[in-house]
């Protein structure tokens, strides 16, 4: 960005920056689908959108959703957007990225008067993280048309359901299947995402045209054994689920280190009664497997799951395995990775081709249509990290890029 002032990209890190006072206390940002953060991010929002030239709403299932007369009016619609929620202590740019951004270039097309052909969306998604509900893609399943109404009784940590802490959001959760999109009205979905990789940082490019989004799923593994005394009962013999618990993770770790191309955590883990004498009674974990292959995948959940029930075996502990999520790798489509390719081109801006390997909100996206990712280098490669950051050049050059982008959707038959 040696010739210009990047004041696009500066003008937008201040809206970033605004919206991630909008978190609980604690080091970078946190902010929770229906908490209070959430309702006051979209006030936010909602005036960003009216500086795009759209009409915000809040619908049925918690997304703020910005329209133009065009998108009201039924006429044949892009949808660009991403999520607002966060993970704990997360950073400012995943997510709110993409929201931010595609406004910053409509408000900026607006002002230069340049008036799109179609119709125009912009999606603040409630919930992409499931950081409260373990829950996730709930907005943009209800867009798809494959939100499951199960999803409604999943609970936070102090035992509210999701459609519970939807009603006192404002939202309502009998409407949800009726917002499920047309097809035939929808021309294509775009996000914009921090790329979260060190992919483009290696390459020293601003930007990335995105091929496919990884395959995720998610388990619940609750382990039960037997609580007593820690200074009386003998070691031989005792029912230890955290012991067990212990194992298994350690078993995670050397899958996924022995499979090509296959990523994991365990990310959580409870025990009970969690006192400082008292053998684990119950101890819960989650298990979150990533591949672009779905074989590739099963095969690692089928060589885990064995693994763990030979250590609840071997250790006398019950075990039950709860699936939370599933999403399967899906294809960007090849006109909207030419189309961003070519809008690249035009701002000056390098682009190959990536892969992700994070889940967004186009894994739902895509059961009603077309997908297409523009990725922007972050620093370090890092994100779901309080550090999390861009700079002011590769903001300015990916909202050149998605307005260039939008000009050329407008050439399309």
């Amino acid at each position: 960005m040696h010739d210009r002032d990047a004041s696009l990209g500066r003008d937008l890190l201040a809206w970033l920056d605004e919206a991630a006072r909008h978190s609980l206390p604690g080091p970078g940002v946190t902010r929770l689908f229906c908490s209070a953060e959430h309702r006051a991010v979209l006030e936010l929002i909602a005036g960003w959108m009216r500086e795009a030239g759209l009409e915000p709403h809040l619908d049925a299932s918690g997304n703020l959703v910005g329209s133009c007369p065009r998108a009201a009016a039924g006429e044949r619609t892009l949808i660009l957007g991403s999520h607002q929620d966060t993970v704990v202590e997360g950073g400012k740019y995943d997510g709110m990225l993409g929201v931010a951004l595609p406004l910053m270039a409509l408000k900026t097309l607006r002002e230069q008067g340049v008036e799109l052909p179609y119709g125009i969306l912009v999606v603040a998604f409630g919930d992409e993280e499931g950081t409260r509900f373990q829950s996730t893609l709930i907005g943009s399943r209800a867009l798809a048309g494959t939100f499951q109404a199960e999803s409604l009784d999943a609970t936070d940590a102090d035992g509210m359901t999701l459609g519970e802490a939807l009603r006192d959001f404002g939202g309502d959760p009998e409407a949800i299947p009726a917002l499920a999109r047309d097809p035939e009205r929808v021309l294509g979905f775009c996000e914009v995402h921090i790329e979260q990789g060190p992919v483009l940082e290696q390459r020293d490019h601003a930007v990335g045209v995105v091929t496919a989004l990884t395959g995720i799923e998610r388990h619940r593994v609750t382990l039960t054994g037997k609580a007593g005394h820690a200074g009386t009962t003998p070691m031989p013999g005792r029912c230890d689920a955290l012991v067990g618990a212990a194992e298994m993770v350690a078993a995670v770790d050397r899958v996924l280190n022995a499979t090509d191309n296959l990523v994991g955590v365990v990310g959580k883990l409870d025990v009970r009664p969690n006192a400082v004498n008292v053998i684990p009674a119950e101890t819960t974990f989650t298990l979150e497997l990533r591949s672009p292959s779905a074989e590739v995948r099963r095969a690692g959940r089928a060589q885990l799951l064995d693994a763990f029930a030979e250590i609840a075996e071997t250790r006398g502990l019950s075990l039950d395995i709860e699936q939370t999520y599933s999403a399967e790798a899906v294809d960007c489509a090849d006109w909207m990775i030419e189309a961003l390719e070519a809008a690249s081109e035009e701002c000056g801006q390098p682009a190959e081709r990536l892969f992700s390997g994070a889940g967004h909100d186009g894994l739902a996206m895509r059961d009603l249509t077309d997908i297409g990712m523009l990725f922007v280098r972050c620093r370090d490669g890092l994100s779901h990290h309080p550090d999390e950051a861009i700079t002011a050049a590769d903001a300015d050059a990916a909202t050149r890029v998605l307005m260039a982008f939008l000009r050329g959707l407008a050439k399309r038959d």
